[in-house]
């Protein structure tokens, strides 16, 4: 048995070597792919999202819009289309949440700094405070990439509509400021036919990992 072995000890490797190589073919074929859910308003905490939409439960995707960017640039839907971005509410003068989460996204700005397919959009819940002078000193303070990450002010009703309506990510009860809707902590990651494919917590370390690791998985969807 010995001489056996010896004698077609190369071809028995080569042979095991290619068995091995077929079934992990074989795994990596059948082995389902990672895909994010296609949130809809009637998945997410009926707090964060308008009351005419806490029953659908289909089709919702991010409205049109047109809000100024911190360069003086009007700033569409259009200028998002086939790419992925993260969208989150912030104002530059927010003294606990937003200097967090601006930090996080700037980690995801640097991640994703050479990948053209990857966009960043902020909207502001104070445009009144928040002029394009003011977020223009806000993005040079911070190191925004005016390339990659745009943080956009406009009409008060038609941000406070789209985190309400289309990103379902605030609340609407006051919380005594000069502002008349609580942002959340919320990134939420939109894909190229403008769905909601996941919401993260944009103050947590491990959230913003985990939304690093969807993006990737988002991008696969979209590129295969």
């Amino acid at each position: 048995m010995k001489k056996f072995f010896a004698k077609y000890k190369t071809f028995l490797s080569v042979f095991i070597i290619i068995c091995l190589g077929i079934l992990f073919l074989f795994y990596n074929a059948l082995k389902p792919k990672p895909v994010l859910p296609i949130y809809q308003p009637a998945m997410v905490n009926y707090e964060l999202v308008d009351s005419n939409l806490q029953h659908v439960k289909k089709f919702h995707k991010i409205d049109r819009f047109r809000l100024q960017n911190q360069n003086g640039v009007w700033i569409t839907e259009k200028n998002f289309q086939n790419k992925i971005y993260i969208a989150d509410f912030f104002f530059t003068t927010c003294p606990s949440i937003c200097p967090i989460m601006t930090d996080n996204m700037l980690i995801i700005q640097k991640k994703f700094e050479k990948d053209s397919l990857i966009m960043l959009l902020s909207h502001t819940v104070t445009p009144k405070i928040d002029s394009v002078e003011q977020l223009k000193k806000y993005a040079l303070e911070k190191g925004v990439l005016d390339q990659k990450w745009h943080l956009v002010t406009g009409d008060k009703k038609q941000i406070y509509d789209l985190a309400r309506q289309s990103y379902l990510a605030v609340k609407t009860k006051g919380d005594g400021s000069s502002h008349d809707m609580i942002h959340t902590e919320n990134f939420i990651l939109v894909d190229p036919n403008r769905r909601i494919r996941g919401f993260y917590d944009g103050t947590d370390k491990e959230s913003i990992y985990k939304l690093m690791e969807d993006i990737i998985i988002l991008k696969n969807e979209f590129l295969n």
